[in-house]
């Protein structure tokens, strides 16, 4: 199985919405379990890594603020 890293910061896209009508996320905390802040109603959810794996349609890494 393909595994993905993640970061903090990083907008994910996942396949089901949320029942507030978006499915773009945002991670806030790291480990085994992965905190997700939803980006419409600041929901905060925590999703098992190998769970998230399965239910991530597409990450949009946070955009680097020192880069000209």
């Amino acid at each position: 199985m393909e595994s993905k890293t993640y970061k903090l910061g990083d907008r994910l896209v996942l396949k089901k919405g949320h029942p507030c009508g978006t499915n773009d996320w945002e991670v806030v905390k790291l480990g085994a379990d992965i905190k997700l802040k939803c980006r419409n109603c600041g929901r905060l959810v925590f999703i098992p890594r190998i769970e998230l794996n399965k239910k991530i349609k597409k990450i949009i890494e946070k955009e680097n603020e020192d880069a000209s």
